[in-house]
């Protein structure tokens, strides 16, 4: 049973009348299932909430963004006294808009939670505040293209790399800047990899489909946790494949070790799992290969083997039909994941 992870990673979600809403609780919803929402959905155990996250203003008065949405900072800035990671969501700011001396107590707050060693973070034009408080003075960064020429007009100590979708900058990559508005994905799965682990932030990815979802839900599927019962002879089953997925001829193999005859094995393992036999053995092994695929560098023809294949051409098949991806797009996919 995975143990608590304590302390949790403090994280500040700073409000402003100009912030845009959906990132905001985005960020909120996202990092509040962090160790909690793969068990959730999924019945398999995680070790309990990983990070602690709040929306922060000057003072936690309610307000209504320029959008008219209602704004309810849970803290002041005057009650954090440090946290781990503070994030600027993006901004409804025009091209023509002022912005210097604009901010200047969530300015001032930024700078110091920066210089108390916080990693401080934005989105799309929320790099202007960053920007504002003199944190990217030399070093690189990145925001929404249409907020470009506005940093180089107005802040030109910023080595703007606009072309890029992450950039982290300064010592120990205390900052980050992340792109256009939807870039906030990528921002939380790089933070979720950083604090959390490489395994953690694929989970939350597929937990919430970010990501390229051209081909649909499957590549962000996994087996769910099987069902509990009291067939003794099907969970020996169960136990046995869990351990011997790999081999020639699986549901033989579970027939017999359950000791019952094959049509009788079939009907109480399906009505006991919910599952055929073979499906559930070809389930075990497509996530041992998603797994490699994951977290390992060997070739699809080795992961296949692996994995309980004999024929990489029916792996891939198989694979294919189970995920909507091929192996080796899986692998882009999910290997990319902790990078971003």
């Amino acid at each position: 049973m995975p143990t608590p992870f304590a302390p949790q990673v403090s994280i500040c979600l700073v409000a402003v009348p100009e912030v845009a809403a959906g990132v905001l609780y985005g960020f909120r919803d996202v990092f509040s299932f962090v160790g909690v929402g793969w068990e959730m959905l999924t019945g398999w155990p995680e070790g309990g909430r990983r990070m602690a996250v709040r929306v922060v203003a000057e003072d936690r008065t309610p307000f209504h963004n320029s959008a008219g949405v209602l704004i309810a900072p849970e803290l002041a800035f005057d009650e954090v006294p440090r946290a781990d990671v503070v994030i600027v969501g993006d901004f409804a700011i025009g091209w023509s808009d002022e912005t210097r001396g604009r901010w200047p107590a969530a300015a001032a707050w930024l700078r110091q939670q920066h210089a108390k060693g916080a990693l401080v973070c934005s989105v799309c034009t929320g790099s202007l505040m960053l920007a504002e408080a003199g944190l990217l003075d030399g070093e690189e960064a990145t925001c929404h293209w249409a907020s470009a020429d506005l940093i180089r007009r107005r802040y030109p100590a910023v080595k703007l790399r606009p072309e890029r979708v992450l950039v982290p900058a300064g010592a120990g990559h205390r900052l980050v800047t992340a792109g256009g508005s939807s870039s906030w994905n990528d921002l939380a799965l790089y933070l979720v990899a950083r604090f959390c682990g490489e395994d953690e932030a694929r989970r939350i990815a597929k937990l919430f489909l970010f990501g390229d979802r051209s081909a649909g839900q499957l590549p962000f599927a996994a087996r769910v946790r099987p069902r509990q019962h009291q067939d003794a002879a099907v969970a020996a089953a169960q136990v046995w494949i869990a351990e011997n997925y790999a081999c020639d001829n699986p549901v033989s193999e579970m027939t017999r070790v359950s000791g019952l005859t094959s049509r009788t094995f079939k009907r109480r393992f399906r009505a006991a799992t919910g599952y055929a036999p073979l499906d559930y053995a070809q389930s075990l092994r497509i996530e041992e290969a998603k797994q490699m695929l994951e977290t390992g560098d060997a070739a699809i023809d080795a992961v296949a083997e692996e994995a309980g294949y004999a024929e990489p051409a029916a792996f891939r098949r198989v694979f294919k039909r189970a995920t909507g991806i091929s192996p080796l797009q899986y692998r882009q996919r999910f290997r990319r994941v902790a990078a971003e």
